[in-house]
């Protein structure tokens, strides 16, 4: 996460169309093929989140490159690995991911987007308008046990620790559902600590470590299933 009261402003804000080229270089160059009419979106998605980054500190990645690799690819990727369940919360997520990429590539699939800093919110409807993302619901609000929506798949890439988020969306996905984590790579301890919290809410059927294609960048993609 960027530290407080830092904003790193973009250099410079590639227009849609030379964005699309670029973000297209990029992801031949990292092995990630994907259709030009949902790059095209990226790209509109790209110009929305670097003019809002002018004035308010919504991601630390304000690099073109970065922004593919680090954001597209990396809420992209996990689709190798696993099949989401819909409709799909996306919990905490911040300006959109892996939430808009992810609305993106399933346009007919329900996707919610639940996130609690107002800002961002207001962000994440004009990115809904622009974009003309349909089934993309937008809820302003943090996600704990209280917070009842029982749906079949909930998503994040948040950085709070494995048993916090399960206890967190216990009330959030109904029986049988999947609850997926993006995490890095060193969570075995958490793993474990999980296990021993909420074993009789989760169970662990998935955890898939990879690296970003041609990058030293490791995560892991773990999977629960709501018992």
């Amino acid at each position: 996460m960027h530290k407080r009261g830092t904003h790193k402003k973009p250099e410079k804000i590639f227009s849609v169309d030379e964005a699309n080229d670029r973000i297209y270089d990029i992801f031949r160059n990292h092995n990630f093929d994907y259709p030009h009419d949902k790059r095209l979106k990226l790209a509109q998605f790209y110009e929305l989140l670097m003019k809002n980054q002018e004035t308010e500190n919504f991601t630390r990645l304000t690099k073109i490159r970065d922004v593919a690799i680090k954001h597209y690819i990396d809420s992209l990727i996990i689709l190798n690995y696993t099949d989401l369940k819909f409709p799909l919360v996306d919990m905490g997520t911040g300006p959109g991911f892996p939430g808009i990429p992810l609305k993106i590539h399933f346009p007919e699939e329900k996707i919610i987007l639940v996130e609690g800093v107002k800002k961002r919110i207001q962000f994440l409807k004009d990115v809904r308008e622009k974009l003309e993302l349909k089934e993309l619901d937008i809820i302003g609000r943090y996600v704990t046990p209280d917070f009842v929506l029982p749906v079949k798949g909930l998503i994040t890439r948040a950085v709070e620790e494995v048993s916090n988020t399960l206890e967190n969306a216990v009330n959030c996905v109904q029986t049988g559902g999947e609850v997926y984590l993006m995490k890095g790579p060193n969570v075995d301890q958490e793993i474990k600590e999980a296990k021993d919290k909420m074993k009789h809410q989760f169970k662990l059927t998935g955890n898939h470590a990879y690296a970003l294609p041609k990058t030293p960048h490791e995560r892991r993609l773990l999977v629960y299933k709501k018992l």
